[in-house]
């Protein structure tokens, strides 16, 4: 078989003109391990930092037993919706958060570089009822916000409220849930 060069499309830019897109952008839902830290900057602005924990479950092949490894995020909110979140998140609080990975580097007090990377978020949905001392306020718990000092919009419902769970119509639906995680191919 021959190998041949394809050709681009008239007015199609060559290859090093054509920019690649890229997306930094974090979805997550977890517990707060801890109260919020809020602190603010030298001019003013709210910082808050929490910690998240999001689990995940499953079957282990060989034993059949549950498994289970959580996971910590950092979190960072800042300006009026780090304000919000220093407010109304607690301990133990379910919550959803929209933002972006950042990696911020610094040196530590034995003059060694150091690293961690957080979300910092830009969207908070507060998330269960109000336990946990808060449960936000006319917009359901909703929240936007950001680094920007343009006023502020009506934030969108960043998550829709959970539904109760449908009653399943035939007996054979009622085993779904025993049904194994396997692949069967």
């Amino acid at each position: 078989m021959a190998w041949r060069r394809l050709q681009r499309p008239a007015g199609f830019p060559p290859q090093q003109e054509i920019a690649m897109a890229s997306v930094n952008k974090v979805i997550i839902v977890g517990n707060l391990g801890r109260d919020p830290e809020v602190r603010y900057s030298p001019d003013g602005a709210a910082i808050c930092n929490v910690s998240l924990a999001t689990t995940s479950q499953w079957k282990d092949k060989n034993s059949g037993e549950k498994r289970e490894e959580t996971e910590w995020h950092r979190v960072v909110f800042y300006n009026r919706l780090a304000e919000i979140a220093g407010e109304y998140l607690k301990k133990g609080r379910s919550v959803y958060v929209e933002g972006r990975l950042k990696t911020r580097k610094w040196t530590d007090k034995e003059n060694i570089e150091r690293y961690t990377t957080e979300i910092v978020a830009d969207q908070m949905q507060m998330l269960g009822g109000r336990e946990g001392g808060g449960g936000g306020g006319g917009e359901g718990g909703g929240y936007g916000g950001g680094e920007s000092s343009a006023p502020r919009q009506r934030p969108q419902q960043s998550a829709p409220a959970p539904r109760p769970a449908a009653q399943p119509s035939s007996p054979a639906a009622t085993n779904l849930a025993d049904m194994d995680d396997d692949i069967p191919f």
